[in-house]
């Protein structure tokens, strides 16, 4: 009877420790608030595999790495938040650039408002259910809404990190890297060995030359066959996930594989530059995204609006924006899709004049370019108000139409798929 009783207890005590713990991890997640950039260091952070993207609308699916069988994770939709940043191969990026299998480290929230989520809406101890088949934990968090999502160099780039290259194996036209991920000028001793895979498709960038894994071996810098070390040599890699063969016990079932290897710095900056030059011309077709601060109303229509421009992008598109340039303003859905017009965002945009340019001092929030602009119009939409999302356009950038899935027809509360586009496994 003791015994019996001891278990119960211990059973007993057990569950009060894991409502208790359940209670502090819920008490500790973080919902952002419109008009306000949330702290990065309350997000959420995890990595995964990008496999839908719906870029229209700024969101898709990661397969979550979690504890558990990688393969059989179930695709987890995400939505970028409105000010969320996309980075990929060291530089500004947006959704339709990163090819899927690309694998993404996340720093993701709540929903803002659960009401208006582009994708599902989970309980907020999600991240915390065990998702059984050998799958574990942590694949499916309720913080799926994206601050930051980048891929590994980006991640690298951001945090000072490195990938260590302890020792390659060959075997034909592929084989396997052992390596490290740490800081590049201090190091970790302590850091974990990470086996990854390669192939004859890796792409080995070298200043600005692209060359294959058959050039290594017949420089001699990688064996033919068989293993060689190579000394911790520090380099930069792009990592994607693809089935493998084998039975599993070997980490078949959840070895990474690497897509690019930039051997040194002026091959990842040949790359950003590219990747930024795209990214440029993309926003300016769409215009920059901003929210807005404050309006102060005048007669018959005409406002001086205050407005924060979203951060992560190019210099020379902030730039653009200085006192007395003319500018147009057009309201934005959270998925920044424009909110007005049929012909094109500027059918019915607010017109005028930006009035005064302010840059912030001190630390920026991730999300905020810590620039601020007040913008004089003589006829403001309904769709410019505080809060809200908007879409700004320099006289200087070109005035261009966009593709119907772009814009939301003047309704805020068209979804376009709604989030029932997203299978529930």
């Amino acid at each position: 009877m003791f015994a019996c009783l001891f278990v119960v207890q211990a059973v007993a005590a057990n569950k009060g420790s894991s409502a208790n713990n359940q209670g502090q991890n819920i008490a500790n997640v973080f919902r952002p608030e419109a008009g306000k950039f949330p702290p990065l260091e309350r997000a959420h952070t995890y990595r995964g595999e990008l496999v839908f993207v719906d870029h229209a609308n700024r969101r898709g699916s990661i397969r979550v790495a979690g504890t558990g069988k990688f393969y059989r994770n179930d695709p987890h939709p995400f939505a970028m938040l409105p000010y969320g940043i996309i980075r990929y191969q060291g530089a500004p990026a947006d959704l339709r650039d990163i090819p899927l299998g690309t694998v993404m480290h996340v720093r993701a929230f709540l929903p803002p408002d659960p009401k208006t989520s582009a994708v599902p809406v989970l309980p907020a101890d999600n991240k915390m259910k065990d998702a059984n088949h050998y799958r574990g934990t942590g694949i499916f968090p309720a913080e799926n809404h994206v601050l930051l999502l980048a891929d590994d160099p980006s991640h690298c780039l951001h945090e000072g990190l490195v990938w260590k290259l302890q020792e390659v194996g060959m075997n034909g036209s592929e084989g396997t890297i052992i390596a490290t991920r740490e800081p590049k000028q201090i190091g970790d001793p302590k850091a974990t060995r990470e086996e990854l895979t390669f192939d004859a498709a890796t792409r080995i960038w070298r200043g600005r030359e692209r060359i294959r894994v058959a050039t290594l071996i017949a420089e001699e810098a990688w064996p033919s066959s068989g293993k060689k070390s190579l000394g911790g040599q520090p380099v930069l890699l792009g990592i994607t996930w693809k089935p493998a063969p084998g039975d599993g016990l070997s980490g078949a079932f959840t070895r990474f594989h690497i897509s690019d290897i930039w051997l040194d710095a002026a091959a990842i900056q040949d790359a950003a530059h590219f990747q930024t030059e795209t990214h440029k011309t993309f926003i300016r077709s769409r215009w920059m995204p901003a929210w807005i601060d404050s309006i102060e109303y005048g007669k018959f229509g005409r406002a001086t609006v205050t407005a924060t421009l979203f951060g992560g992008m190019d210099a020379s598109l902030y730039a653009d924006f200085r006192k007395d340039v003319q500018a147009q303003m057009n309201g934005s859905e959270n998925t920044l899709k424009h909110a007005g017009g049929h012909y094109g965002p500027g059918h019915i945009a607010s017109s005028g004049r930006i009035t005064d340019v302010a840059k912030a001092t001190g630390e920026i929030p991730l999300g905020s370019s810590g620039i601020q602009i007040k913008f004089e119009t003589e006829l403001i939409i309904e769709g410019i108000r505080p809060t809200r999302v908007v879409r700004v356009r320099p006289e200087s950038w070109p005035k261009m139409q966009v593709p119907r899935e772009e814009y939301v027809n003047d309704n805020l509360e068209e979804r376009f798929p709604t989030p029932a586009i997203f299978p529930k496994y």
